[in-house]
Parts: structure tokens; sequence; C-alpha cells
């Protein structure tokens, strides 16, 4: 890019906004910018918004990457043009993390831009940024992700002098790079559903779905007035329900010019449900509509049963997605936190990765975890992009090395974008970091040989734990981190096969099967008992091929005796959820895992939905039956880490899941239970669409409708039917 990164010589009280002009004299034949800056922007030609991203460049690693978005400008050119750009402070300026701090990254607000016009005579002329520019205030007053945005509509009349000089910026343009996902944009509008007054007297809307985004409005109403609106996710004793937002505003203020004004605040965004609204003008009707916003990504699959307290735990898991998935995958999208952590998209990739087209969006993910990671001497930070590194390690953690599950997204996400899309190249490009991985663990195991004296997260969010003490879960760390670290051996061994690195795959494999020999000797008596005896223990036991097949069996049946005991209801935390329902299964106890998955008694899945849930919550009992919210510090009501047995789902109930890589051969297995009557499923490949109906008859077998893209050849299993080839086509039994 031959642009200059430019900020403004003083700075200004409000978003900058940048200016240049420049004529076109000739037929043009094509144009093309391409913009990039430090905060977020939005870029216009001639008033014309350049394309329909938002909140471009997003928020990568900047100290190895900075992404730029190229733009078709060809229409919006005239004779005479004018290229403007606001930038706000984002990611990269903004507060950040949940231990407060703010410009983490640098301190001045800059754009970097190069627009090429090629003629039809086929000259080209070149618009950069450089110091011919100017910059002045913009409307917007103050903006932050974390606590809302400030529009004056009467700086709006104002006339603009553009007489501040810019500055060139130091600035290295190697770390410029195109997006390899998609960008940011507006996804749909959502109108009110109820708007009332609560017990003290404050407008409150309901918008019927947690979602994530802004509001946006039209109104005239007295110059100077002011309207603040407040986002929030729950009503709590009939008013908005702020307090898991902890020190995050999520407050956006608009003040009225006189004249008819049209607020949105694109430079912010919020998670919620509900909103406050308080100054709008008397007299006029309230009028204002939600925007939701999140990554661009193209929905893939679906899923449908005749349980419909199952379809809106799906619907939950779907949303969940598109709320956290807004340009990177966060573990929440509306507190003080906002973070891209290891450890939930480590468990919930293959969930994405069948709901949307996430190959790009989590490969633009995984580059940056790589850098971070090359960075810190192969270890993966608990979060990416690493913002931790600045503010030193959260509350009662010691400093942070490796640690399981978290560290594992190194092998686990790209190895799941190898399963759900058959593209190799993900493992070629993250082969180093997922080995770097593997190699820093061995380097922390005990004498024993498993991974036992460092810091844990461990079964995280076991719901038997204090409120207070998240970490404090029934399975013991050791055999948690063990028994994960066997996973990520077999995968990165497998993956050098993949890829032709024999040396690798004779290391990895040795060094899986002493890892899996240790987790035996320390951890598995004789009769099959796992240390710390708990459902998280036998379920990663199993999960993760741990055990030959007699000691299976056996833990098989003291897991499916442990789910009994619970009485059916979810006691495994943050590791062990994602897997027990696959664990059950494979050990001949289908009945028990549906029973697990259709409990409606708290902690279950479906207790969240009893109670009028749109969106997975970070604890099982983030709200409590008597509607006020969960008494700890760290309550979400959209986190989607706990939705990864929608995976289980579509594979168990919808019966899709790959054979091959990239579903080029699939195997077709639905596995009725849980009182279900029907289900369908489909899923978009790179080869087509597979879909897949089956019902029960009154005699109670099971029929099937599946069709098969051209290219894909697969297995049906049907329960009590022997196994039979499918070709490509619609195929009935």
């Amino acid at each position: 890019m031959h642009g200059r990164l430019i900020t403004p010589v003083t700075e200004l009280g409000s978003a900058p906004v940048f200016r240049t002009e420049f004529p076109v004299d000739s037929p043009v034949s094509r144009a093309t910018l391409r913009i990039s800056s430090l905060g977020v922007h939005e870029a216009r030609i001639n008033g014309t918004p350049v394309g329909d991203d938002v909140l471009s460049p997003g928020w990568t690693s900047y100290e190895h990457r900075l992404r730029y978005v190229t733009h078709d400008v060809t229409g919006l050119l005239s004779s005479q043009n004018v290229l403007t750009v606001l930038v706000g402070n984002g990611w990269y300026r903004g507060r950040l993390g949940f231990m407060g701090g703010r410009a983490f990254y640098g301190d001045r607000l800059g754009v970097i831009a190069e627009l090429s016009i090629l003629y039809t005579d086929g000259t080209r002329q070149l618009i950069v940024t450089d110091e011919t520019w100017t910059a002045d205030n913009s409307d917007v007053i103050a903006d932050d992700l974390y606590h809302g945005q400030t529009i004056d509509a009467r700086l709006r009349t104002e006339q603009r002098t553009w007489r501040l000089a810019v500055r060139e910026l130091a600035f290295d343009k190697s770390l410029l790079t195109p997006y390899i996902g998609p960008v940011v944009t507006r996804q749909e509008v959502v109108a009110p559903v109820r708007v009332w007054e609560s017990p003290t007297g404050r407008t409150l809307i309901d918008f019927g779905q947690n979602l994530v985004g802004w509001l946006r409005f039209t109104v005239t109403g007295p110059a100077g007035s002011e309207i603040r609106i407040r986002h929030a996710e729950v009503i709590e004793n009939g008013e908005l329900g702020t307090r898991p937002l902890r020190d995050a505003q999520a407050t956006d203020r608009f003040i009225l010019s006189g004249g008819s004004d049209f607020f949105e605040p694109t430079l912010t965004f919020h998670g919620f449900r509900y909103a406050e609204v308080t100054g709008w003008p008397s007299g006029v009707p309230l009028s204002l509509e939600a925007v939701v916003v999140h990554s661009d990504l193209r929905r893939t699959g679906t899923f449908e049963c005749s349980d419909e307290l199952l379809n809106q735990l799906h619907r939950n898991v779907v949303w969940s997605t598109r709320g956290n998935f807004l340009d990177l995958p966060t573990d929440c999208p509306q507190r003080n936190e906002r973070l891209g952590w290891t450890g939930d998209l480590a468990v919930f990739a293959p969930t994405a990765a069948y709901l949307f087209d996430t190959s790009g969006f989590l490969a633009d993910w995984l580059a940056d975890l790589a850098a971070e990671q090359l960075a810190a001497d192969g270890l993966v930070p608990f979060v990416i992009p690493d913002v931790l590194k600045y503010q030193g390690s959260p509350p009662d953690f010691p400093d942070p090395d490796s640690t399981a599950f978290w560290s594992d997204a190194a092998v686990w996400v790209p190895w799941t974008l190898w399963q759900a899309y058959g593209d190799r190249t993900i493992l070629e490009s993250q082969y180093p970091s997922m080995t770097a991985h593997v190699r820093r663990v061995r380097t922390l195991l005990s004498p024993s040989g498993v991974w036992d004296a460092s810091f844990q997260f461990g079964d995280w969010l076991d719901p038997d734990a204090p409120a207070d003490n998240p970490a404090k879960a029934k399975a013991d760390p050791g055999v948690v981190a063990t028994a994960a670290y066997h996973r990520s051996l077999t995968l990165v061994a497998e993956t050098a096969a993949l890829l032709g690195h024999d040396d690798d795959e004779a290391e990895f494999t040795a060094l899986a099967a002493r890892t899996r020999e240790a987790f035996n000797t320390q951890y598995v008596t004789a009769d099959g008992m796992i240390h710390s005896d708990c459902t998280t223990a036998y379920t990663l036991a199993i999960a993760f091929d741990l055990l030959d097949p007699a000691l299976q069996t056996l833990a098989g049946q003291r897991l499916s005796a442990l789910v009994a005991d619970s009485g059916y209801r979810v006691s495994t935390g943050f590791a062990g959820t994602p897997y027990i329902t696959d664990a059950l299964t494979r050990t001949g106890h289908l009945d028990d895992a549906y029973r697990l998955l259709t409990e409606q008694g708290c902690p279950s899945w479906l207790y969240p939905v009893t109670m009028g849930a749109t969106t997975v919550w970070e604890r099982w009992d983030s709200m409590l039956p008597d509607g006020t919210i969960n008494p700890g510090e760290m309550t979400s009501f959209n986190h989607y880490a706990l939705g990864a047995v929608a995976d289980w789902m579509h594979r168990t109930i919808g019966g899709i899941s790959a054979l091959e890589p990239g579903y080029s051969r699939v195997r077709i297995a639905p596995r009725p239970g849980g009182g279900l009557t029907w289900a369908r499923a489909g899923l978009d490949t790179r080869h087509g669409r597979i879909e897949v109906s089956w019902q029960l008859t009154a005699d109670g077998a099971v029929t099937a409708d599946v069709t098969l893209p051209e290219g894909v050849t697969g297995v049906l299993s049907l329960p009590g039917q022997p196994d039979a080839e499918l070709s490509p086509g619609t195929t009935f039994r």
C-alpha cells in the first residue's frame, strides 16, 4: 500500500474524521480503495459509505498483523470527489479486558489508505493518505466498545474548516494483511415486541431476542436535549439487570439538534435483549429498531426435531454463535470482557463449523494465535489477541503457561476446520503452531508423565463449584489436562502423517502412547475406577480414547451410574460438558444421554430454555428460579461454550457425520431417543447440500429420507437394520 499512516497533529475532542478532495476528469474503468486504521473506521466517498462493513479493521494482534479492507468504489466517483474517513477508538485505543485499562496498543488513532483509479485509456491515478490530508472534529464526542457512544447532532450543522493538519505516524507496512475471513456487517433488523414502564417509572423495551448490535432511530426534539439508552440482557425485579455488565456502562447518548435527527452508534456494540430509554421527547411516539451485527458468516447447517424445547436450545446456540462471532470468537458480547478465550473455541469449534462456514473466520483468528504463540516461545495465551499480557495475570492466577483445553485450541481448532471443509492448507499453515504447543507441554509433564504440576483451569464452571470459585471442580486438574494432552498428541500425529512429516509422526505417536500409559498408571485402577471418580473424569477418558476396551466398558457403566445419581442433571463443567453425551453414547448408554439432554431441572441444558433464554448462558443458573441473577461476579447470558452439545445433536439426532474430511463421504446414522418422533438436519458442504429427515413409524421402526449431492457417497445406519451404501441422489428407507 502506497499510503502513509496519518494522525491529527493534535488530539481532537471527538472521533476524528479525515478528508481529501480529488477530481476525476476521464472515464473510469475501475476504482479500488484499500484502507486500514488504528481504531475502527468508516469511509465515505461523496457522503456514501464505501462498503457494507462496520467496525473495520476489527481486532487482530496489532503488534503482528493489521488487516485492511478492499472496496470496489467505481460507482461512487464523480467529477469532483470528497473522501472522508471517521475513526473511532475501537479495540485499538478503547477499553479492553476485565481488569481495567485502555490504549494498550497505542494512544494515537490513524488511517492508511490507497485509492487506485484505472481509467479507460489505461492510465492510473493514486490517491493516498499523506500530509496533504486534513482532519476535523466529528459529531461523535465519545466512543467506546464497552461504555457506548455519544453523538451530538448539533455538530452536524457546524461548518467544518478542515484545516487541522495531519502528520505521519511511524508504521511498519509489512504488518498490513488482507482479511482472511469476512468483515463485520449489519445482518438484520429486529423490532420491539413490548414497551412498558418499570416500577421506578423508566421506559423499558423488549426486543424478544438476546442479540448483539445497537439501536437506531429518527427523532425530532428540543435542541440540546439528550436521549440516553442503556442496554442489558435481562430484567431483574422489574428493572434493567445491569449487574452482570460489571463496570461496562453499555450506554449510548444522543444529543438532539432541534431538527429531524437520525442516530446510529456504529463505533460500539452491545449485547442485549432489553433497553432502557430516558429523555425521549414528550409527545413523540417511541420508534426505534435493533440492528444485529456480526461477522458476515454464511449459514450452512440446520436442525429441527419433534421436541420444541430442543429446537429452542438449538436456536439459542445459533444466536450465541452469531453474537460472539463478531470479528473474532469471544466469550461474551456484553460485559467488560469480550475476549477471544481459547478454551471456549476449542470445545465449540465443531458446532460452529456445522452451523456456519467458519473456514476463513477461524483461519484469520488462528493466524493471530500462531503469531502470539511464536512471540511467546510456544505458549498459547488464554486469549487471542493476547491483551492480558499488558494487564498481568487475572486475579488469583499465577503467571500463565500452557493450559489444557485453552492452549489445546492450537491443535483442536485447525483439526476441526480440516474435518469440516477438507482443505489441508489450514493444517499446513498451522502445523508449526500445533507442534510448538505439544512440544512445550512436554516440558511441563511430571516425571510420571502426566500433566499435573502447572496451573490449570481444569473443569471450569463445574456446577458444584462455589459461585465465587469456578475452578474448584470435582475433577482432578491433572486428569483433565493429561486427557486433553493425549488428544492433542493424537491429532498432531495424524496431522504429521497427512503432511508427510514422518519423523514428527513417529515422535508424537510415541509420546501419545507414553501419555496414555501414564494416565492409566497414575489415574486408573484395575477395576476401572478413575481418579476423582466424577462424570468429567470418565467422560474425557472415554471420549479421548485413553482406555482399553474392557476398561472403557467399566468406565461407561460408572459414568452411567453417576449420571443417574445426579438425577440426570448436568454435573460436568467446561471440560466435560461438551463430551459427556458422546461418552455415554459410545459406551452403549444412549438413553442416559437423552435423559441428560432433555432434563429440565437446574442444572441442565433445558433449564435456561424453560426460563425464557434465547441464547446459551455462561452458568447453568445464570438466572435463579425466582428470576434473580446469579450472585457470582461472573455471569453472562450469552456464552456459547456450553452449547457445544449441539455437535452431538447434529450427529446423533440429526444423523450427519463425516467419514472423510470435508464430507466427501458421510455416515448417516440417526439414533432416536428421548421421546423424539422425527428430526430433520441439513448441511451445505463443499460438495453440495446433505439432507436427512427421519421419523418413527407406528411400530417404532425408523424411516429416513437422505439426499446426497453429486460426488458424495456414504453409509446409512438405522437402528435394527443392516448398514446400506448410499450413492448421490435421494434415498428412502
